[in-house]
């Protein structure tokens, strides 16, 4: 009844009308692919009264069938011109990339094709969706958000409406997307780390962010061998490990932000990633990772946790390896995922540096949420086969497939520095690449 309901309130009369049965979803689709210049109405279970008095209403000069007995046909509409098509089981339609004033999402592609063909004559757009709703397609995306209105069908679960905020904002990640690895969109993200203030910290110091960008270009070369979308990123050390307690007495210096503001800026302006690295000393890292919370709203900012430098309250740097425990990440992981949600962004990612074990205490409890891509880097350094050596020791632990996995070239302390072939070649393959 509702496609007649339809017909009544669009249709005074018309040249053309489309009919299949309500449940024959391929005949439904066939036709609309077809594209019918007038109402599509759907016979459930048969040529009913109703049904047969709004063809007479409408008095088409032809009825587009598909789906229905020739003989059935002739006889139901012996008193209307007919053209019967046949069906395609691999006909397609889709509201992507069309224009609607409202969306209906379902979670049943079963459902999708009687939904659509009402919701189109009405200017709803009508998609079956299933798991992360930023893996849909751009233009999908782009269809859903520039709807004035979304409604959900279906009840999907708890993580839905968030997800769909974001697809609503649009805001995407440098080079494009919402998730920083899709399983549909190859990428890697190659780095240039240390800080601001010269070169003593690594390469990014070694000049300005202008020329910092171009350096990436060249630093990047290779990284794509495998097929795989090249993100340049800055890996901006926000607060240094010192040798010295400091005036708070936390063994860690913090960057102001008006020194890594133009990093930042200049980043945005020219789809790199940036990613602000913690050495937090004696305090926390939550505490520290709030220093840049206005940094951290914006979609191409992540962060990075490096637990080498995190102190207990007797240790100093140097004497010691610092560690740190699941139960402190998970703090950070908890407050990020809320920001993402909260802003509406893209998926972020948080980084943990390590090349013990004993870094990262508990690490099979570390939370890994969609809002968040956690990555843990390898960086050690020194000649190829302890490097190897170290990825495999860190990669074969049994909850290694909870994370993503990166690895870090030094161009001094490495014999050799790893070109990209030898570090493409690791299992599994590091989506995230940086040099000091």
């Amino acid at each position: 009844m509702t496609s007649i309901e339809i017909s009544k309130a669009l249709y005074g009369c018309a040249h053309e009308v489309g009919l299949a049965f309500a449940e024959d979803h391929a005949a439904i689709t066939t036709l609309m692919s077809r594209g019918i210049r007038g109402p599509l109405l759907l016979v459930d279970p048969w040529f009913d009264i109703p049904l047969m008095g709004e063809l007479g209403r409408l008095a088409p000069e032809r009825i587009v069938t598909a789906g229905f007995d020739a003989q059935v046909l002739r006889y139901a509409l012996a008193d209307f011109a007919f053209e019967q098509i046949a069906v395609s089981q691999q006909a397609t339609f889709s509201p992507t990339g069309l224009s609607y004033g409202s969306v209906w999402l379902v979670d049943s592609a079963e459902q999708t094709a009687p939904l659509a063909a009402l919701g189109h004559q009405i200017g709803v757009g009508v998609f079956a969706v299933s798991g992360d709703l930023r893996a849909l397609s751009p233009e999908t995306r782009r269809t859903i958000s520039s709807a004035s209105q979304v409604e959900l069908l279906s009840d999907f679960g708890e993580d839905t409406a968030w997800q769909l905020n974001v697809v609503r904002r649009g805001d995407e990640l440098p080079g494009g997307g919402l998730l920083l690895f899709d399983a549909g969109f190859s990428r890697r993200l190659v780095a240039m780390y240390g800080h601001p203030s010269g070169p003593g910290l690594g390469v990014l110091g070694e000049q300005g962010p202008e020329d910092g960008i171009e350096r990436l270009r060249s630093i990047a070369e290779g990284y794509d061998a495998d097929g795989s979308v090249v993100l340049p990123t800055f890996e901006i050390i926000a607060t240094v490990a010192s040798a010295g307690a400091g005036e708070d007495g936390d063994y860690s210096a913090e960057t102001t932000r008006d020194e890594i503001r133009p990093w930042i800026e200049l980043a945005a302006a020219n789809d790199v990633y940036v990613v602000l690295d913690l050495q937090p000393g004696r305090t926390d890292y939550l505490t520290q990772a709030r220093i840049y919370e206005e940094f951290l709203r914006l979609p191409h900012v992540g962060l990075a946790l490096d637990p080498e430098w995190r102190l207990k309250p007797d240790e100093v740097h140097l004497r010691q390896i610092g560690t740190v425990d699941a139960a402190e990440i998970n703090e950070v992981v908890e407050w990020l995922a809320g920001i993402v949600r909260e802003e509406a962004l893209p998926q972020k990612l948080l980084i943990l540096h390590q090349f013990r074990l004993q870094m990262i205490t508990n690490r099979h409890q570390v939370e890994t949420p969609s809002e968040l891509a956690v990555l843990v880097h390898m960086d050690g350094q020194g000649p190829l086969r302890d490097k190897y050596n170290t990825w495999n020791l860190l990669t074969r632990q049994p909850d290694a497939d909870q994370f993503y996995w990166g690895w870090k070239n030094f161009y001094d302390e490495d014999i050799p520095t790893a070109n990209p072939e030898q570090v493409l070649i690791v299992t599994p393959s590091p989506v995230f690449v940086s040099f000091q």
